[in-house]
Formats: structure tokens, sequence, C-alpha cells
């Protein structure tokens, strides 16, 4: 493999890793404040969907080159309210946190997939929109390899990358932090010091619900162009592997998701070769799967989840 199709392959790895990064980031958050979210994978969804309708209409209002950003702006804004479902469901109402999230899931692929009719005259996905472009830096990008793969990508690949080093200070060397990580592991002992347990997880959820809408707006404003039923495709999931394996901290979620998009980009320079045309197709997309459960298996028992992750928060029993 030459350096030319090595900073490709480092590119495209990135390209796939990129909507990881955001959505690993926000499950970061709901999980560090003691709330299970599984249902990132529909928070994608809903992300992924307003992406598409608010880019169509802002492109059709003439705004060119914003329209992105309006897609973006209305998938962090849809994600929110997907969250708040989860977050009166599962804080308020003390609903079991795993159902409550399979429940968004089901949620988001049925009524993305009915809306887009809706929306687009029965068709089953969204017109074809104008998503972002790449952006090379100047100077940074003429570097062998790392400047083809790193310093050649779309914005939102720069911001997830920025919010992996904002997230971590603001996890780990700030008051808001200590306190969403307290409400994680000992919200009694938190309550006790005067912190609003119930305010902190909403807070956690509804971020994790914002981050989760804007991985999957990349999805669609990156590489799909369109929003249909299958776009997000486990994308979610593999994210919850990411945040797991990444052992809740916002650089191991990042070196995890990077690993997943290098197996979804490995996935597609293995069918250039011609020994692959023998293996049935089916078997190749298979490989992120396979690796995402591989490495689940191996992270059993190795990451250490928040103490009170998954129980509801009584202040009656404290």
């Amino acid at each position: 493999m030459d350096l030319v199709t090595l900073g490709q392959l480092l590119n495209t790895t990135l390209v796939f890793s990129t909507a990881l990064i955001f959505a690993a980031l926000g499950g970061i958050f709901s999980e560090r404040s003691g709330v299970v979210n599984i249902g990132l994978e529909g928070l994608m969804m809903f992300g992924a969907f307003a992406a598409a309708v608010g880019g169509h209409y802002a492109q059709d209002a003439g705004m060119g080159a914003w329209a992105p950003w309006v897609g973006v702006l209305c998938a962090m804004a849809v994600g929110v309210i997907g969250s708040l479902i989860h977050a009166v469901a599962s804080i308020t109402f003390k609903a079991d946190q795993t159902i409550s999230g399979t429940v968004i899931n089901f949620l988001a692929a049925g009524s993305t997939l009915y809306m887009v009719k809706l929306f687009f005259d029965g068709a089953g996905e969204s017109p074809l929109i104008d998503g972002f472009k790449k952006f090379s830096v100047p100077v940074l990008s003429k570097i062998p390899v790392i400047g083809e793969g790193i310093f050649n990508s779309y914005p939102t690949t720069y911001l997830a990358i920025i919010l992996v080093i904002v997230i971590y200070f603001v996890l780990f060397k700030t008051p808001f932090g200590l306190r969403l990580r307290a409400v994680g592991e000992h919200p009694s002992a938190a309550d006790t010091l005067g912190v609003n347990v119930k305010r902190m997880r909403y807070i956690g959820v509804m971020l994790s619900g914002l981050l989760a809408g804007i991985g999957g707006a990349t999805i669609t404003l990156t590489t799909t162009g369109t929003f249909a039923h299958n776009t997000i495709s486990g994308q979610g999931f593999i994210a919850i592997a990411a945040m797991i394996f990444g052992k809740w901290n916002p650089l191991g979620a990042f070196g995890a998701a990077v690993f997943f998009g290098f197996s979804q980009a490995i996935r597609n320079y293995v069918q250039l070769f011609e020994w692959s045309k023998s293996i049935p197709q089916e078997f190749i997309f298979m490989i992120p799967y396979v690796l995402t459960i591989i490495v689940l298996v191996g992270a059993v028992g190795r990451s250490s989840a928040p103490k009170a992750l998954g129980e509801p928060y009584d202040p009656g029993k404290r």
C-alpha cells in the first residue's frame, strides 16, 4: 500500500469515525450522570432526519454553504427533544432505563420514516442535498499521509476532535464535571452536599441527545446526502461499544471510535482487491459489527461503569 492510499485510508477512517465520536461523547454525558442510554441509535436517527429536512429547506431558501449548518442546528434541537422523552421516563418516572432507551430506538425508526413520507410526497428517502465540503488546512495538509488523512477533512471531523479535548477538560477539570460524575457514582452523597441530582441527570441526558443528534447529522451531511430508513444502520450501537471500550472516558472513546471507523473503512478497501471477489459481500459488510461484538466481549469485566449507572435515584432511600 503506497503513501497516497494510506493517507486516503486514514481519511476514510476519520470520516466513518466522526459520527461515532459525537454519539459516544453524548453517551458518556448520560451514563456518567447515572442514566443508561441505549437510545443513542434512535437519537442519531432523529438527528439524521432533522439534518436532512433542515438542510433541504435551507438549501431551497438559497442559504448556500450555510444550509448544512442549519441542518446541524435542527439535528441538535430534535436530538435534545428526543432525549427529553428518555429523561422524563427514566428520571422523573423512574422507568427502566433500558426499556426507555429501546422505546426511543423504535420510536425514531418508525416516526422518521413516516415523516419522510409525509414531508416528501410519499418518497422513501429525503431529496439529495449539498452537504459539507472537505476543508484543507494550509501547510499541514501537505504533510505526507497525515496531511491527506487528517488535515483534509470535513468541518464536523475537526469539530469532533476539538470536542473530545473540551469534554475531557469539562468532565475532569471543572466543578460541573465533578458534580455530573458524582451523581453517577454516589448520588446520595452528592445530594447531601447540595447537588441537584435530578437536574444534573437531566442535563447529562439532554447533552447526550444534542451530541448524538450531531452524530446523525454528520452521516447525512457528509457521506449519504440524504436520509432513509437505513441511514444510521447500527452506528448508535457501535458508538455505545466505543463508549464502553473507552471506559466512559472521552479520550478512550475517541480511540475506540477511530478503531471502529477503521473497521468500516477497511471494509470498503477490501472490496478493491481481486481476491475479495470470491468472498460473499455479506461477510465483508459484517466486519464492523463482528469486531464490535469481539471488542465488547473482551471489554466485559475490564471496564468499570459508574457505580450508580442504571439506578433511579430516590431521595427517600438515602
